[in-house]
């Protein structure tokens, strides 16, 4: 059966294809990676015509696996580069073990020549520990924000699903590539084009920059009560410093009682014990995504005292934060 589809017309003014060199770490995350590199192979296929090239490198120059285990062929061992070029570099679990001097070395040389930059998923990471984030606006994973904070304040740390900061990118991981991609493809070459890769991802809701990663409150929490979502918020932007739950009712205009039995109806414990929990689940991810000491973990998640920190851990996970600690050792991973 022979497919019909619509060609959109793409002046390029005899341009040279735009090359985008995806460096891949060890365990990268597979979606970000395919995600991205197949909106620029459809691109193409829409515009008839080589709008876009790409090449696949990384550090061994061999073979790399993905998180999945899925090996890939590389073409290079961390090339010199065109100046043109955009380099997307692609991680996933284990990010940190992945983010080796030499790569930083190579990261910084071709930053300074001028290239552009990014990171998908984790490999935000990657571009900050190399200072090439520094004053800049980017993005990461949900799950990795907070040790991302803690390690890197002179990025200026967002929520979206995708930043572009000039000439450094950063995407959440996922299907944030195909958001941040249809963006590039759209500067480049115009909406219209873009949309029609949209259509042929069957991506039926592009989102921007201005879009945020995680499901709204409500819909993370399956119940849609304003006053209810107003103090989970609170909660979630208040970890370090929590706020007595007389002072979060007292800002949504009800009684502490009143509060009590709203947590209890919708989410079956009480709002100290939601806010505990929130604790618990900052304080294990930093535990196991950073090398910050158990004592500064239990300050930034609220605690102020190790022996306390320890007993609800305890109770909550069922082992201690040292433990916690020395069973996993410390990595971000998506």
């Amino acid at each position: 059966m022979q497919i019909q589809r619509q060609i959109i017309e793409v002046d390029t003014d005899g341009a040279k294809p735009r090359r985008f060199v995806f460096v891949l770490l060890p365990k990268f995350t597979l979606l970000s990676f395919s995600a991205a590199i197949e909106s620029l192979r459809i691109a193409n296929r829409m515009a008839n015509k080589s709008l876009y090239s790409w090449m696949i490198t990384g550090e061994s120059g061999e073979t790399i696996s993905c998180s999945a285990g899925v090996e890939f062929k590389l073409e290079s061992d961390l090339p010199e580069l065109g100046r043109d070029d955009t380099v997307l570099v692609c991680g996933g679990v284990d990010v940190q073990d992945g983010t080796t001097k030499r790569l930083l070395n190579w990261l910084r040389r071709e930053a300074r020549r001028g290239l552009a930059m990014g990171g998908l998923c984790t490999a935000s990471y990657t571009l900050a520990k190399a200072g090439l984030l520094d004053g800049k606006k980017a993005t990461i994973h949900w799950e990795n924000q907070d040790s991302f904070a803690e390690e890197f304040d002179e990025v200026t740390l967002t929520k979206s699903v995708f930043v572009v900061d000039g000439n450094r990118i950063s995407t959440a991981g996922g299907t944030s590539s195909i958001d941040l991609m249809l963006k590039l493809i759209a500067n480049d070459h115009g909406e219209e084009l873009a949309n029609a890769v949209a259509d042929q991802l069957i991506y039926s809701s592009i989102r921007t920059d201005q879009d945020t990663q995680r499901l709204s409150v409500p819909t993370r929490i399956g119940v849609r009560h304003p006053k209810l979502s107003q103090v989970i918020q609170m909660m979630e932007a208040n970890i370090e410093e929590p706020i007595s739950p007389a002072l979060l009712a007292k800002r949504v205009g009800m009684s502490t009682r009143q509060l009590e039995r709203l947590f209890r109806r919708y989410l079956n414990r009480s709002p100290k014990r939601y806010y505990m929990e929130l604790r618990l689940q900052k304080a294990r991810n930093l535990l196991m995504q950073t090398d910050m000491s158990v004592i500064n973990v239990a300050l930034a998640c609220g605690f102020a005292s190790p022996s306390h920190f320890s007993k609800c851990y305890r109770a909550h996970y069922d082992t201690t934060p040292y433990r916690e600690r020395g069973s996993h050792g410390t990595r971000l991973s998506v």
